[in-house]
């Protein structure tokens, strides 16, 4: 029986998806193809590895301090309640990552020495059989020791990949030695890759021992061995989330897994002995079970259910006299008439339309974004808290109008604001609501008014959702406009606007 400790790296940005994925909404707490999320998904995968060789425990996720309350609802959404937080205070890599979650577990496991499943969170695959059969023998690969990484083959001469070469397994399932990790190639290259049965894509899944990374990461990257271990020392923990003290993780130098370890041990300096006297073995196991990174829009549309004329859609669409497009829409009726390798994406706020072949260049547009300082970069018009979600569906010059979703039980802030009033009607469920010495319940088609500089609160003391209407009057509107004198989830207060 071998004992397991599912890890799921979770701290992506998914740029290339925008604009469904934003920077404090990235690509993998998205449904994008089916009705789970990329990240839930990547969880239930490692979890359906329990059998009569595999024990499956607690997974680890390492993800951002900024999502922890996103991750824990999705994690609850699928019934997963035994889960570990690693939340980075900002983001180091993969080989940082995959260190604390090798400290956690080695912790966790008192004294054991469990096998870690590596996965990042924004993949999808589409034969789950297959999957467990690859993840099952590169277990069986890395109970010995050995450093085993899973390999796609191509199907494509993919330039946006980097590659695994190893040698010829025989059988299309064998467990290969590494014999090297190769960079993004041009498209000869590719092509060349294409059609030798040694190279295959890099998935950035990884099955190996917890003692084993970190004697492999202390023998080639010291310094990231010793920056990790002292942000995991100096760590605090609550409920479900456990933090690396925040100076000394910021010490740590970013570097990914590959070039950390998995690189220099397929080279001549791979033969020096670990402390232990024995080298470190870099193995492979195919996976042909129709992986993708879902990368950028193209890559949405090559998983996709297409039409006859290849053309796939998701949401409210009608597509006409078309052929291999994607059209994507989240909130109203999106028509395309005479289009032809073509990406649609509506969201709320935004529209993206592309060539298909051009849409790793999305992350231009996202760049642009940012140098102008523009939301859209980070946030959806819907934004969501620990609390709930609240949705900006309109604004103008001094006025604003908000529609706000908090969760049975929930609480939100004891705030005020300086340079706004508030008015709160209820739509569906019951209000708590404090305001200054006062106490009130209302019910639906009730209303209130917070008046500027009023210390206020909100509360959904009820079974079912409270969904409320805000208009927000005043000469500043914005976010930073927000004095917390006490918070539930732990949150610092925001300055208030000068």
């Amino acid at each position: 029986m071998h004992s397991i400790v599912p890890v799921i790296l979770a701290g992506g940005s998914g740029t290339r998806l925008w604009p469904l994925s934003r920077a404090l909404y990235p690509k993998q707490f998205l449904a994008l193809n089916g009705p789970q999320t990329l990240f839930q998904q990547a969880v239930m995968r490692l979890a359906a590895l329990a059998g009569d060789a595999v024990e499956v425990g607690a997974a680890l996720v390492v993800g951002n301090e900024e999502h922890r309350f996103m991750v824990l609802d999705q994690l609850r959404e699928i019934g997963i309640h035994d889960a570990t937080l690693l939340l980075e205070p900002t983001g180091r890599n993969t080989a940082p990552a995959l260190t604390l979650a090798a400290l956690a577990a080695r912790t966790n496991a008192g004294g054991d020495d469990p096998i870690l499943v590596v996965t990042p969170a924004d993949q999808t695959v589409v034969d789950a059989p297959a999957f467990t059969v690859a993840l099952r023998a590169a277990i069986e690969a890395a109970a010995d020791g050995s450093l085993v990484t899973l390999g796609v083959p191509p199907t494509r001469p993919e330039t946006g990949f980097g590659y695994i070469h190893s040698g010829d397994g025989g059988d299309a399932g064998a467990v290969r030695t590494v014999q090297s990790f190769v960079e993004k190639p041009d498209l000869a290259t590719a092509e060349r890759y294409l059609a030798d049965r040694a190279y295959a894509w890099n998935s950035g899944m990884f099955v190996l021992r917890a003692s084993v990374w970190l004697a492999a990461l202390e023998r080639f990257r010291p310094d990231i061995a010793s920056a990790t271990a002292a942000a995991w020392v100096a760590r605090s923990s609550d409920a479900s989330f456990m933090r690396p003290d925040k100076a000394a993780f910021a010490a740590i130098p970013s570097e990914s897994i590959d070039y950390a370890v998995m690189e220099p041990c397929c080279s001549n300096k791979g033969a020096v002995s670990s402390g232990n006297g024995a080298g470190f073995a870099v193995k492979m196991v195919p996976l042909d079970a129709g992986w993708s990174d879902l990368g950028a829009w193209d890559a949405v549309w090559q998983v996709s259910e297409r039409d006859a004329s290849g053309n796939a859609s998701r949401g409210d669409a009608i597509i006409e006299n078309s052929r291999n497009t994607l059209v994507h829409a989240t909130s109203r009726l999106v028509s395309v008439v005479g289009l032809d390798n073509v990406v649609v994406v509506e969201t709320p706020d935004a529209v993206l339309v592309a060539d298909r072949d051009r849409s790793q260049d999305v992350k231009q547009i996202v760049a642009q974004l940012q140098r102008a300082s523009r939301s859209e970069a980070t946030l959806h018009r819907r934004v969501h808290r620990p609390w709930g979600w609240y949705d900006s569906i309109d604004h103008g010059p001094r006025f604003q109008v908000k529609r706000i979703l908090v969760k049975p039980g929930a609480t939100l802030s004891l705030q005020m604001h300086h340079h706004r009033a508030e008015h709160w009607i209820v739509v569906s469920g019951t209000a708590q609501v404090t305001c200054g010495d006062k106490k009130l319940l209302l019910t639906e088609n009730q209303s209130t008014y917070i008046s500027l500089g009023e210390k206020h609160r909100l509360a959904n003391p009820g079974n079912i959702p409270l969904e409320i209407i805000e208009v927000q009057s005043g000469s500043y509107l914005g976010e930073d406009d927000i004095v917390r004198f006490e918070d539930t989830y732990g949150r610092v207060a925001v300055e208030p606007k000068a």
